[in-house]
């Protein structure tokens, strides 16, 4: 049985738009996999993975079959989704098509979630520290401008993400992210070189039009129920989901 907590539930981004973001318990994963793990491409055993993609499922009142999901590269491409299809090498998913849940994975890097209400459109992105620098977000906004979608229109989630009180980086690293994203240059609490993802992605959306932008101001690092990555080594994968409703 899921534990209540395994999913934590968003308020409606738009009227008829759901989001929910998973935490790590009440799956069936072994350790050092967290229970709720989703993530198929990082050693864990797949007939567990598909055990919590139902778990989820069941959560959200949807059916497995609706969820589409990505293999995640880091990268900038955006792929439209259909029921039941499974997307390659894709970092962002969007799809005019109601009932179709959109899933991003994560365990520091920002899981990003829009919608144009209007044109029935949404989309998400997995946005780490390469995919944003990239453009992740902006080929997710223009793929789903091809929909009929209108930034001015659109409303974006920014979910659980790495704080750049957390995200140390070597300063080569950090340079190279900020001559592509300057707002993400930051430091660590100690002064470290750093990289703050979320202000990042948030300049990245206003520069695009977006400007009605909701938060999750959770760092995965810093807070248990959530996958991280950079806190824990072999850590699962939470997932960010969002879906018209039929």
């Amino acid at each position: 049985m899921v534990a209540a907590a395994s999913v934590a539930w968003r308020s409606e981004l738009a009227p008829g738009v759901h989001t929910a973001i998973t935490g790590r318990r009440g799956g069936v994963s072994q350790p050092p996999y967290d229970p709720l793990n989703l993530g198929l491409s990082i050693g864990d055993d797949p007939r567990a993975v598909t055990a919590n993609r139902q778990v989820v499922a069941r959560a959200c009142g949807v059916q497995p079959d609706q969820m589409v999901w990505m293999r995640q590269v880091h990268g900038a491409r955006a792929s439209y989704a259909r029921p039941g299809q499974a997307i390659a090498e894709a970092d962002a998913l969007f799809t005019d098509i109601p009932g179709v849940v959109l899933g991003v994975l994560a365990a520091d890097c920002a899981p990003v979630l829009l919608t144009d209400p209007a044109a029935g459109v949404v989309g998400a992105a997995h946005c780490g520290r390469a995919g944003t620098a990239a453009g992740v977000v902006a080929a997710l906004v223009t793929a789903m401008a091809s929909k009929g979608a209108r930034p001015v229109r659109m409303r974006a989630l920014i979910g659980p993400a790495i704080c750049g009180g957390c995200y140390g980086v070597p300063a080569e690293l950090q340079a190279s992210v900020a001559a592509a994203v300057p707002q993400a240059r930051c430091v660590t609490r100690s002064g470290a070189p750093a990289l703050d993802i979320r202000a990042g992605i948030t300049a990245q959306l206003a520069g695009l039009g977006v400007r009605r932008v909701t938060h999750d101001l959770r760092c995965t690092a810093e807070t248990d129920e959530l996958c991280s990555h950079r806190r824990d080594g072999r850590a699962g994968r939470f997932a960010a989901l969002i879906w018209h409703e039929r």
